[in-house]
């Protein structure tokens, strides 16, 4: 069980206890704040605290018990992947929109490891037990190419290409609104929301790690833009916080685009298009380009089916 204590400040005063803690240094989501206060591991001047809505006051010292978190070990399942290379070594997938990579809270089954545990027997010996094999992720909803080890070996040479950005990785976004170049370079540092626990957020410089993503603007339908995005680093959401940054940000997305567009039910609308690579044993340098699913056309050819909006 993980403790931690807090003391209400001055400036904290009267703030929801959710709310405060959750704003802390090294804080927790909300969410799973309320979780706690629910299940009695909130306490307030030793006192169990239940309502998520109490006011905290001045000089009180706030406690958190944390319980271990429930272990977890991914399964095989019989779920269809699209593999685009394969052999002893590696593999290439073009990962399905709205796949999860890896199981997680929320996400137990139905995940790309999952499917290739079923594919591959012997993966859960590579890397650790929720994401064997897997050198990089894509979010839910972005889809496109993946490379997943098959060997330990394979697993540390293609982790040590992306540690030293010599991955080519290109992918392609709808996105609302023009960039202000039709070619130019977005270099800003990104670093963990400080209020929302399960956001990115632009830093300040000084602040955050470095974020590198170069961007070409290849084509105008109504009021979308179709992008090639170039990744020199691979932060967590990197090209939706630089694109949302820039004011342009991708289609669809639930997190970083407009809060009530009509299009969030549709998912982002961005893809890992082309990943290059040498490969971990004949070093021969690989390279892999799948499009877009049809619904990046039918949006952007604002079939009838989008028309609705």
């Amino acid at each position: 069980m993980e403790k931690k204590v807090f003391m209400v400040e001055e400036r904290d005063e009267g703030s929801r206890l959710d709310l405060f803690l959750s704003s802390m240094e090294g804080g927790l989501s909300r969410s799973f704040v309320q979780k706690l206060c629910l299940g009695g591991n909130v306490y307030v001047n030793g006192d169990k605290q239940f309502k998520c809505g109490y006011r905290v006051k001045l000089g009180q010292k706030i406690e958190t018990h944390i319980p271990p978190p429930e272990a977890m070990e991914a399964e095989p399942e019989d779920i269809p992947l699209e593999i685009i290379y394969e052999d002893k070594d590696l593999l290439v997938i073009n990962k399905a929109k709205g796949m999860v990579v890896h199981p997680a809270a929320g996400h137990r089954k139905g995940t790309m490891v999952n499917a290739l545990l079923s594919h591959c027997t012997d993966l859960l010996a590579i890397g650790d037990k929720i994401r064997p094999g897997i050198v990089h992720r894509l979010d839910k909803d972005t889809s496109g190419l993946l490379m997943v080890a098959k060997n330990e070996p394979a697993f540390k040479d293609l982790s040590a290409q992306l540690k030293d950005r010599s991955v080519k990785r290109e992918y392609r976004a709808i996105v609302h609104g023009l960039p202000p170049l039709s070619k130019g370079t977005i270099d800003v540092p990104l670093g963990r929301d400080q209020r929302d626990r399960k956001k990115i957020a632009v830093s300040s410089i000084g602040k955050g790690r470095r974020a590198v993503t170069h961007y070409e603007v290849l084509s105008q339908a109504g009021p979308f833009y179709l992008l090639s995005l170039r990744l020199e680093t691979g932060r967590t959401h990197q090209i939706r916080v630089h694109l949302s940054y820039l004011g342009c940000p991708v289609v669809g997305d639930p997190l970083y685009g407009p809060k009530r567009s009509p299009y969030q039910k549709l998912g982002q609308f961005l893809h890992a298009r082309t990943l290059g690579f040498k490969h971990p044993r004949s070093k021969k340098y690989l390279e892999f380009t799948v499009e877009p699913g049809e619904e990046f056309f039918k949006l952007l050819n604002m079939e009838e089916e989008y028309g609705s909006f």
